[in-house]
């Protein structure tokens, strides 16, 4: 395993999203024609309107961070909400813009590191992200930065996994294992095998988040941030997944950590 250096593991990350782009958006495209548009958009709608309740879409300002080929930004630019797209890598944003169709002009898109932004402070009144902060260099820094954007009185839903923690746990590599068996025995398609292995495995090796116990250090780590009435669902996974990805993930379940800016 060939180590990186902190700005030689951003430009790797950067550099295996740019090459899997494509790949990563037809699979985005799947979930939009196929039942996980429904679950998903139903499980953020709830979210936002549980928190603004008697505000318009229109009123309320989202930043999708990290937004890939833009699942959560089409999701809620179509339900009329302000969106503001970021990604760090321009074939994501190209794909998402494509995948959006009409609604692309209706989404400010950006390319920033979302450890990083170049938006002002106090000016969201939430920030989404999905599958994002475990393969972040710097996953703390990244949680001040959606701090400091985030309004008073605005939230944060992280939508996460363990993704790589088989590679550091015994216990957790049986259960990576068994998963691939089930698949295997139930004929579904393996979502790890239309990824380049390896090269992903090299760099989870070098994040962070792999060899840490979560959701348990996000917790600690929105609080330390800043945020206050943090909480995570570890229970979301039922709402958001089909049997297919249940099957294939069963070992690391998704699960949604939330916090507030007061």
């Amino acid at each position: 395993m060939k180590i990186l250096q902190s700005n030689e593991l951003g430009e790797e990350i950067r550099s295996y999203w740019t090459e899997r782009a494509k790949g990563y958006s037809e699979y985005n495209q799947q979930e939009m024609a196929d039942a996980r548009r429904i679950m998903w958009k139903r499980k953020l709608l709830s979210l936002l309107e549980e928190k603004f309740p008697g505000r318009k879409p229109s009123e309320i300002r989202i930043l999708d961070a990290g937004t890939g080929p833009g699942f959560f930004a089409i999701l809620l630019a179509e339900s009329g909400y302000q969106v503001t797209a970021v990604d760090a890598t321009e074939e994501m944003l190209k794909e998402a813009k494509r995948n959006a169709g009409d609604l692309a002009g209706n989404i400010v898109w950006k390319t920033e590191d979302v450890q990083e932004l170049r938006e002002e402070s106090n000016f969201f009144d939430a920030v989404v992200t999905r599958n994002v902060t475990w393969n972040l260099p710097d996953p703390a820094q990244a949680y001040r930065e959606w701090y400091r954007v985030l309004k008073k009185g605005g939230v944060l839903y992280n939508f996460d996994a363990d993704w790589y923690g088989h590679l550091f746990d015994e216990k957790k590599r049986d259960g990576y294992e068994q998963d691939r068996r089930q698949v295997e025995e139930k004929e579904f398609e393996d979502y790890y095998e239309g990824t380049d292995i390896e090269r992903m495995e090299n760099i989870a090796r070098q994040v962070p988040l792999s060899r840490l116990e979560r959701p348990q250090w996000d917790v600690e780590a929105l609080e330390e941030a800043g945020f206050c009435n943090v909480f995570c669902d570890e229970e979301v996974w039922k709402e958001v997944w089909t049997e297919e990805e249940i099957v294939n993930n069963s070992s690391s379940p998704v699960f949604l950590l939330c916090g507030e800016k007061n």
